[in-house]
């Protein structure tokens, strides 16, 4: 299995193979949350226009995403995990836009299949893609907006590959790597109390969800859905 690691838009772009798309603050572990509360699938958007017009013509009951980590107007809840954990979404059919991980995951149009990806179900992904033994894996650290890398993601994506590699990293010097990096003091500062602390903490919740997030495209929709 030949496993490469790509970054931010242009290597979503560049992507081949089982593309994996990461985005650990916090699109696919808002998605993982969602998915385990019952959410029957998402469907997955870049633009902010596009899931409020799918969200006016019935396709979705809930729109979910974010504009520079802030809420979009029109939107039922930001981008966040901890939001997740208090929404009724129980048979109900997401959609979600953020300027990171759902931009990346339509990004990668020469993909044979897609997994969206963080922390919480990385070993599960590993898993997932292991049993169909794929020749080429390429895993997409999407960074802040798709434009400037972070720690979170980078580490996510080496430690996605190490665990395809049959290595079992120590989860708790991950998040100790994680919580010294730059993105994490959001989370704790009051002028921006869209990230809320507990987003930071549901996203360090290393291999919780026994379930990756597979991603098809449906109708010419990417559908996401739990993928066992």
């Amino acid at each position: 299995m030949d496993i490469r690691i790509e970054s931010l838009i242009e290597g979503a772009r560049r992507a081949e193979g089982v593309v994996v798309i990461v985005d650990v603050f916090r699109a696919f572990t808002t998605a993982a949350v969602a998915l385990s509360r019952g959410a029957e699938k998402i469907v997955m958007v870049a633009g902010i226009e596009e899931a409020l017009a799918l969200g006016d013509a019935g396709v979705g009951d809930v729109c979910v995403g974010e504009v520079d980590g802030v809420r979009p107007e029109g939107f039922d809840f930001g981008n966040s995990p901890y939001e997740m954990t208090r929404a009724d979404l129980t048979d109900k059919v997401v959609i979600q836009s953020t300027r990171a991980g759902t931009t990346g995951v339509a990004a990668a149009a020469n993909a044979a299949a897609i997994y969206a990806c963080s922390f919480v179900v990385a070993r599960a992904t590993a898993e997932a893609i292991g049993r169909n033994a794929p020749p080429l894996v390429t895993i997409v650290a999407m960074g802040w907006n798709a434009e400037v890398r972070t720690d979170e993601d980078e580490l996510c994506a080496l430690y996605l590959r190490n665990l395809l590699q049959g290595r079992r990293p120590d989860a708790d010097a991950l998040r100790t790597l994680v919580l010294a990096g730059g993105e994490v003091g959001k989370f704790q500062d009051p002028a921006q109390p869209h990230f809320h602390p507990q987003d930071c903490e549901l996203a360090l919740e290393i291999d919780k969800y026994d379930f990756a997030i597979g991603v098809q495209k449906e109708n010419e929709m990417l559908i996401a859905r739990r993928y066992a």
